[in-house]
């Protein structure tokens, strides 16, 4: 991204007429593309009460967290809000290799007219500041303690951020965005779901200005996805198929919520039994290689219990049989 740091919205959009929301809010938006504005992804469904969230936070600079399980899009839901803006968007995985450093940044040896010099080159953080940019941070409660107190010090309500380094106080660009995503709102790894996810302390938590939360889909709603992303599966015959395909992930789902399972089926891994399907012509061998691989042996036998209510037929039947047959 090039020298941005004076660039301001340059239009109004109508949130009714580019999401399909009934509100007459209209939000700022950029005429010009650059790199770092993600790609659109024409058939993406907005979850409406986590859109307007997200867009609060555009167009009123309100710090937003976006929860809820893995799988759901909640990057995707941000990153999506932000190519229809033409928003300039940078998304971080706060993993457990993420410095303080990587953040803030440090000194490097560099080549200035021929000459090895020490120079203090700025962080994610710094960088991104000072120009309109939508910063995401990723995984947020699976970041290191030092990393999330370097955080903190930009959800303040002015958001200034001090280099001690280089004895500067940097003021925040006024079309600077930061947003986040979590697992768990700062609870840690309650379920077992989530390793590695850190318990937060509250003051951490209560600068956010908002949370919303984005949780799975509504079957017909998640059908149409699949059939979005596999358009192959758009007939009649796909639609019956897709319908059981997720049936079995709500199971799948529902199994967890009540401690029968460690795992479950996201709406990714709807999807990816779908481009499977695709491959192999087979929902049962499909299934077997996308999640059913993935589960712990002594649970399989329900999720093989769980396949045979949707798909009236034993998961383990020979993978030659190429009509899917779901239960009508």
């Amino acid at each position: 991204m090039t020298d941005t740091a004076d660039l301001r919205p340059d239009r109004m959009l109508s949130v009714r007429e580019v999401f399909g929301i009934d509100t007459d809010l209209r939000v700022p938006a950029f005429t010009e593309r650059d790199d770092h504005v993600p790609e659109v992804d024409a058939v993406y469904r907005f979850n409406p009460d986590v859109t307007l969230a997200i867009l609060a936070g555009f167009t009123r600079d309100r710090r937003v967290m976006v929860q809820g399980l893995h799988g759901t899009g909640k990057s995707t839901h941000i990153e999506q809000v932000a190519a229809r803006l033409n928003w300039p968007c940078v998304r971080l995985n706060l993993d457990g290799h993420i410095s303080r450093l990587d953040l803030v940044g440090k000194d490097a040896v560099v080549l200035r007219d021929g000459k090895q010099v020490t120079e203090f080159q700025e962080g994610i953080v710094p960088w991104a500041l000072q120009r309109p940019v939508a910063l995401i941070f990723d995984e947020y409660d699976a970041g290191r303690p030092d990393v999330m107190f370097v955080i903190q010090r930009i959800l303040e309500r002015d958001g200034k951020f001090t280099l001690m380094d280089q004895n500067k106080v940097l003021r925040p660009h006024p079309f600077f965005r930061l947003f986040a995503t979590a697992n768990t709102v700062g609870l840690g790894n309650l379920n077992g779901l989530y390793h590695g996810a850190q318990r937060l302390n509250h003051a951490q938590i209560d600068r956010w200005n908002i949370v919303a939360s984005l949780n799975y889909l509504p079957a017909a709603e998640e059908i149409a996805i699949v059939q979005a992303r596999v358009p192959s599966l758009a007939d009649e015959a796909g639609t019956k198929l897709v319908a059981s395909m997720v049936a079995v992930a709500d199971l799948t789902r529902k199994g967890f919520a009540a401690g029968d399972l460690s795992t479950l089926m996201s709406p990714r891994t709807v999807i990816t039994w779908a481009e499977n399907v695709e491959i192999f012509k087979d929902p049962a061998l499909a299934f077997r290689l996308s999640f059913v691989n993935k589960c712990d042996d002594a649970e399989r036998p329900l999720v093989a219990e769980y396949f045979q209510r949707c798909f009236d037929r034993e998961l383990e039947e020979s993978h030659q049989r190429t009509s899917p047959g779901p239960r009508e």
